[in-house]
Formats: structure tokens, sequence, C-alpha cells
């Protein structure tokens, strides 16, 4: 296995897991399963809870993918948080509409459509990382 990929791995599964407990813990004990409203708004509790993990998510991923998993790339910082947010955006984006999907038409479990959902993610975040945020930029 290629070093680039174990460390994927690695720093992705840690965030992944520390996504999902997040997710988890505002959902069922800092939102109480309740809607969670903003004055304009009222954010349905899972809604509340992804937006809340994708936070700690964005901060934590970022850090790991630029200084532990893709070390040679070449790429300026800005640019590569800019990719990294853009890639961030797309995939929350997907996140949510694949979570309101499975949780609010097909009824499914909360924790179990978010943990789906996630697998799903992690594969399409690999490939955008690897092949456009992190890319190695060819000298002319």
């Amino acid at each position: 296995m290629p070093e680039q990929s174990f460390r994927y791995i690695a720093c992705g599964g840690f965030n992944t897991v520390l996504g999902l407990a997040f997710y988890f813990v505002c959902y069922k004990y800092i939102l109480k399963e309740q809607n969670f409203d903003i004055g304009f708004y009222a954010f349905k509790p899972h809604n509340a809870a992804l937006f809340a993990s994708f936070i700690l998510n964005f901060i934590v991923g970022f850090t790991l993918m630029k200084f532990v998993v893709f070390v040679d790339s070449n790429l300026k910082g800005r640019i590569q948080l800019f990719r990294y947010f853009l890639s961030f955006v797309f995939n929350l984006t997907l996140n949510y509409c694949l979570l309101k999907l499975f949780v609010e038409v097909l009824q499914w479990d909360v924790i179990l459509s978010q943990f789906i959902t996630t697998c799903i993610i992690v594969l399409i975040s690999y490939l955008s990382q690897k092949h456009f945020t992190f890319k190695i930029k060819k000298e002319e």
C-alpha cells in the first residue's frame, strides 16, 4: 500500500470517527434531538448536528491533509485552503442531501444514515483531494 494512501486512511479515519462522535454528541446531548432555532429558521436536529460536525471536520481535516497526507503538494497554502473549502462545500451539500433522503424520505435511523453517507463522502473526498485540492503542480 502506498504511504500516502495509508496516511489518508489513518488521518481520514481519525477525522471521520471524530466527526461521527461529535455528530452523535451534538444530536443526542447538545441538541437533545430537538430543532435548533436561530430566529429566522429552525434546523432539524440531524441537520444542525451535521453542520456542527462539519465545522470541526473542516479544521481538523485540512490540517491533517496538508501537513500529514499530501505533503508533496507544491500548491500554495491559500490555494489549497480555497480548493479544500470548495471540496468541503460540495461534500457538505451532498451529505445534507443524502441525509435528508435517508432520514426524511426513507425514514432510516439518523445515526445509521450518517454512517452510510460518511462512507460515500470519504471516497469522493479522497479523489477530489488527491486530484484537485492537493495535486502536484507540474513544473513548466
